[in-house]
This record gives structure tokens, sequence and C-alpha cells, in this order.
């Protein structure tokens, strides 16, 4: 995902004179081709978070497209007062882009896990939240974000995320609910870059003999309720799938059905907090977390066996 960001970026700014990139000291081997084709739109502020955003902020106010990167957790958690105060409540054009979203920097330990950023920023005012689940979302995302300038938060992954969709015009609007595949017994909606172990565990189920669909959620805020909705009156059962604990995609689900009186099952998956001492490979701790295709499919068939024990 972040290299389909950055040659995005980059091709985005060769005819808009406005974008400007800001790294916190990282990124190498990624963010170069932008850096040495706009040295004088680029900034590496080193580790450095807050003056970052600071820096992106009057930039912005200057009239320029600010993009800051750096490790999930170090542009959001870090700086949150900056981007709320100086980004946000200005309504300036800055777009943090947070790469590794979940536990991708899983092997650095908890320190480089972003599990809580999606939490901090959704209720932030004026703010955009995307999380693409695979390089063409994060390609529409980013020239969306080009177009629309504003705050914005857009969380990457870094595993070398596959493509899912099938062809990057299939996408009619990023800013609704992607279904990649119906499903009448369950639903998975995700978010970010798991998109690909939700796909696995479809397909499990699916060869299991259930009607299971996946789908994928890059808007955030603001969310498709409509979209939620329609999946609510045509599937028995919900389940959302992250790599983020309480306040992200489930928060919003639930709130959304609760407020629309659906009684359609819902059920969620998402990091848990009494795991965040495990380190390792992000493979390693989604399956902790229960996170990869063998939990999600077998957490769906327990749900559906539930569901027809009560019926």
């Amino acid at each position: 995902m972040r290299q389909a960001f950055i040659e995005e970026l980059t091709l985005l700014a060769e005819t808009n004179l406005n974008l400007f990139l800001i790294v916190g000291d990282l990124g190498y081997s990624v963010v170069e081709p932008f850096a040495e084709r706009f040295p004088d739109r680029f900034l590496n502020a080193g580790v450095a978070e807050q003056n970052m955003t600071g820096l992106a902020a009057g930039l912005a106010s200057c009239g320029f497209h600010v993009f800051t990167y750096s490790i999930a957790n170090f542009p959001t958690l870090r700086c949150l007062e900056q981007i709320r105060n100086d980004v946000c409540y200005h309504n300036l054009p800055v777009t943090v882009v947070s790469v590794g979203g979940g536990m991708a920097y899983g092997n650095l330990g908890y320190s480089h896990h972003a599990t809580e950023d999606l939490a901090v920023t959704l209720p932030l005012p004026n703010i955009r939240v995307i999380a693409p689940g695979d390089p063409f979302e994060t390609r529409l995302a980013t020239r969306e974000l080009c177009k629309k300038p504003g705050p914005s938060y857009l969380r990457l992954g870094k595993a070398r995320e596959p493509t899912i969709h099938a062809a990057i015009d299939g996408i009619k609007d990023l800013r609704t609910l992607q279904i990649l595949q119906e499903g009448s017994d369950v639903m998975l909606v995700s978010t970010g870059g798991i998109l690909e172990q939700v796909k696995a565990a479809a397909e499990r189920l699916t060869q299991s003999g259930i009607c299971a669909g996946y789908s994928s959620s890059p808007y955030l805020k603001p969310f498709d309720e409509a979209g939620l909705l329609s999946i609510a009156l045509k599937t028995k059962i919900i389940i959302s799938v992250e790599e983020h604990g309480v306040g992200g995609l489930s928060s919003l689900i639930s709130e959304t059905l609760h407020r629309n009186n659906m009684n359609t099952l819902f059920r969620c998956l998402k990091t848990q907090t009494e795991n965040y001492k495990f380190v390792g490979s992000q493979k390693h701790l989604r399956a902790k977390h229960g996170l990869d295709e063998e939990h999600i499919s077998s957490f769906a068939m327990t749900c559906l066996a539930d569901l027809a024990d009560a019926t």
C-alpha cells in the first residue's frame, strides 16, 4: 500500500504544484521517487512528529496541501494535540499518512503498534478517515484526497498487501462499502490491510457450504451507513474485522445498527487489550488476537451455530 501511495502522490504532484510531503525520518526506499523529483516540496522533519505536524499546518495555511508520513502510531498519538488544534480546528489541508496500521511493526513491540489511532482520529472535527484495504483502494483514496484537500487521515499497511479488487475502474465510489462477494448467511466487513485475511476466511466458509460474503470499508468518516443498512437487510450475521481495538469500525457499525433499530445479529473481531504484550511478526500477532483466516472463519461458524440454536 505504501508503494502505491507514493507512486500515486508522485504522479499527482506532476500537475498539482501544491502537494508537499513531510516525513518523520523514515520511508527510505519508498519516498525517494517523490523527494528526488520534487526536492523543493519534500522535507524530512526528523524524529519530531509534533514539529512535523506544526510545519504541515504552517505550510497548509500558505496554500499547500501537505502530507505527513510516519509509522502509524507516531503521526497520530504522539501529536494528537497538534492535529486537533492546528489542523482540524482550522480546517487546513493536511493529510496525516500512517504506514503500518495495526500491528505491521509487530516485532518492535507495543510502542510501534497502532491499535488506537482510529479511535482518536474519528471524533476530530472536519476530518476524513480512510483505511484502504488494498493498493487499488489506496490509489483512489490518494486521488480523492488531492481533489478535495482538507484535514484527513490515511491509514496504510506495509506488508505488501495484495490487490483484492479485480480492477481499479471496478470501484465505482470509494466512499461506499465495497462488497467484493455477496453473502446471505454472513457478511464479513473489514477496514484496512486485513482484507486479505477476510477474503481467505470467506473462501473457507464458502467451501464449507456457508453463503459468506466479504466487504471492505475504506471510508470510516464519513461512514457509509446506507450501505451497511442495505447489508443488514440481506444477511443473517454481520461480523466486523479490524486490526484495531475499541472505537473503530465495530463501534461505527454498532452505533449505526442501534440508531436505525436494526435487529440483525452483529459480532466483532478486533485486537484485544490483554494481548498487547505479545511481540512478533504481524502474522503471529494476528493469530494471537484471533484475526487470521482460521480464527475468523471459525468464529463465523460458531456465530451461525449459536443463531441456529437460538431460533
